[in-house]
């Protein structure tokens, strides 16, 4: 079988077009997954859980955030298999959906007042179905704006997948804002309610935005000529596990993330400190702000440098910049937290955010780039979900141990510098050659079909 030497070109407009697409998506995806971060620190213990004692209502309602991720590397391997035998278009249509459905239902959840124990346990379910969703959202909106991109400026492209995300969570916090500065009676009866039923938009937006996107080139030659994988765990585990094992490292580097969005707020708003609610809210969206225009100049550079050192700047540079933050928040004090809040996440978190994209999706080749994507970074995702959870326990009894957080959260940082120091450089392999190196196996009749 004669297989061209390089994809067919992307219709005119279409790497914008894919890009943009992922950036939208992406936002109004993860707005829906964020607003619960800051729910789960601020509202949920005292609607959910048992007040009487609040040390373990916000542990378990920690916890229930950290469920999700729990639930992503489940939601991988089926999305992840169907990405790669179906396509990226249907999967990032799905998940859209799937994510503004469970959301909406999330803010028209009954109480723990007015159910009992039922009212946390479905809570989990929603939390477990917004988990699969994100699942394959990202590494279907990645694979799809990589195989879309310019070889030379895949970087900048893939970027607008993670930019999208903290675009999402941008908004997700200045819709909290509002809410969180309402009285404590609103709060908790109504006012909590609305950034969750502002979800439904998301399914009718994202479905408009979406399913005008054509297939990539690289999957439709895929398709065409070779076949897809019938079976991409069984061709992914086989020949590119020990990049899966990387990735998988590599992504723990979003336990940053995640400390920096709930524990952090939690602690800062927390009796041990007492910094104000909104005011830590504006903390979190200043940073998001600076980041949506870090993440793309990080991407950009990688385009020129390659992956590897970029992505080294973020994983190390957050290690370091976790204990300048937290210990800013010890203080008190708000213009050290605002100016430190932006320099941790706005700028050297961006490092990592912005390039992992592309960092991992070159390692895989078409065929089982979206199932090596989804299921590498959704296992380490789950680690950094957790984080929270493990985060808050070792604060000790009164919450307030900060130090012992940054080296958990310095040590999270550790792998994925070991994994960018292992990997190999790919920003300037062509992409139809991505995941090609000596001793992969042919496609086969057993794992391949036309």
């Amino acid at each position: 079988m004669s297989v061209p030497a390089s994809p067919p070109a992307a219709p005119a407009g279409q790497p914008k077009k894919a890009a943009t697409a992922a950036w939208i998506g992406s936002a109004l995806e993860y707005y829906d997954f964020f607003i619960y971060g800051s729910a789960a620190a601020l509202i949920f213990p005292d609607v959910f859980f048992d007040e009487s004692d609040p040390a373990t209502a916000t542990l378990l309602s920690l916890a229930t955030f950290g469920v999700a991720y729990a639930a992503r590397p489940v939601g991988a391997l089926f999305l992840g298999h169907f990405g790669d035998r179906l396509g990226r278009k249907k999967i990032m249509v799905f998940t859209l959906m799937l994510m503004g459905v469970s959301t909406f239902l999330i803010g028209c959840l009954p109480t723990r007042d007015q159910v009992g124990t039922l009212a946390p346990v479905l809570l989990v379910l929603c939390r477990v179905l917004q988990g699969i969703s994100a699942a394959g959202e990202q590494a279907s909106a990645n694979s799809m704006s990589l195989e879309h991109a310019p070889p030379e400026r895949r970087g900048f492209f893939t970027s607008f997948t993670l930019s999208g995300t903290q675009g999402g969570q941008l908004l997700a916090t200045l819709v909290f804002i509002p809410v969180a500065a309402l009285p404590e009676d609103q709060l908790l009866s109504w006012g909590w309610r609305v950034p969750f039923w502002m979800s439904i938009a998301v399914a009718v937006v994202g479905y408009v935005i979406r399913r005008t996107l054509e297939e990539t080139p690289t999957f439709t030659r895929q398709a065409a000529t070779e076949g897809v994988a019938k079976m991409p765990l069984a061709v992914l585990l086989r020949d590119y596990w020990a990049d899966v094992l990387r990735v998988v490292a590599a992504a723990l580097v979003a336990s940053v993330s995640t400390i920096f969005t709930v524990w952090a707020l939690a602690y800062s708003t927390s009796d041990a400190v007492g910094m104000d609610r909104t005011s830590m809210l504006w903390v979190g969206a200043l940073a998001n702000l600076v980041a949506l225009a870090a993440i793309p100049l990080w991407a950009t550079l990688s385009d020129r440098v390659g992956r590897r050192p970029v992505f080294l700047i973020g994983a190390a540079g957050s290690a370091v910049m976790m204990f300048a933050y937290l210990w800013a928040i010890s203080t008190g004090s708000y213009p050290l937290v605002m100016v430190l809040g932006i320099i941790t996440f706005g700028v050297v978190y961006s490092a990592a955010n912005g390039v992992w994209p592309s960092f991992y999706g070159e390692m895989f080749p078409t065929r089982v780039r979206l199932s090596g994507m989804a299921v590498g970074t959704q296992i380490g995702f789950a680690v950094a979900g957790f984080a929270v959870t493990f985060a808050a326990q070792i604060a000790g009894p009164d919450g307030d141990d900060w130090k012992a957080v940054a080296l958990f959260t310095a040590a999270l940082c550790v792998p994925p510098v070991l994994a960018a120091i292992t990997a190999r450089e790919t920003h300037t392999v062509p992409t139809e050659r991505l995941g090609e190196r000596a001793g992969t196996k042919s496609p086969d009749r057993a794992t391949v079909s036309a």
